[in-house]
């Protein structure tokens, strides 16, 4: 492993940039091709989820750097593993599918428990799939493409990028929280 890049602190980043960044950037094509303005304020998921409008929702962005935080914190002693073997990437999106999506500790949607434990209909909860698949996915692989082929425009993308997020999320809880 390249000694610089093998420091936690550009590990958290690089997780964390890319989480947030895929996670955004999927979140917004999703909550509109599936409409998730109506799935949030009608039947089941109304008293589940907030709705679209709370400020809370508008702050989310930001507030995934403490997931990607976490997520570095618990990949860190198996990087090796999914940052320089072949199919690293397959293998991490395989854990993140494993245990992030279908087999939490908990019943959330569209998780095993969630279809079994929940009053939510197994429909909604296959709605939401696609796009823990799809931002799983990308995480997976950014991860692993940018620890193999490190680029320093990556770095300054990254930081436009998720500042930028930043910025418009707390705008957003700004102008709701008014």
């Amino acid at each position: 492993m390249n000694s610089k890049a093998d420091t936690f602190g550009i590990f958290f980043w690089r997780i964390t940039a890319i989480h947030v960044i895929t996670y955004f950037i999927i979140g917004i094509i999703t909550m509109n091709i599936f409409d998730y303005e109506s799935v949030f304020t009608n039947g089941n998921l109304g008293s589940f989820m907030k709705t679209l409008d709370s400020p809370w929702v508008a702050l989310g962005p930001s507030l995934q750097i403490f997931r990607g935080f976490i997520f570095a914190i618990v990949l860190w002693p198996f990087r090796s593993i999914f940052l320089h073997e072949e199919y690293g990437w397959f293998k991490l999106w395989l854990l993140f599918i494993g245990l992030s999506i279908l087999a939490t500790f908990g019943p959330a949607i569209g998780s095993i428990d969630g279809m079994i434990y929940t009053t939510i209909p197994i429909s909604q909860q296959i709605l939401f799939l696609p796009e823990l698949i799809i931002q799983s996915f990308l995480l997976s692989f950014f991860i692993f493409y940018w620890y193999n082929k490190p680029k320093k425009a990556y770095n300054i993308i990254s930081i436009i990028l998720v500042s930028l997020i930043i910025l418009m999320s707390m705008a957003g809880f700004l102008s709701l929280n008014n």
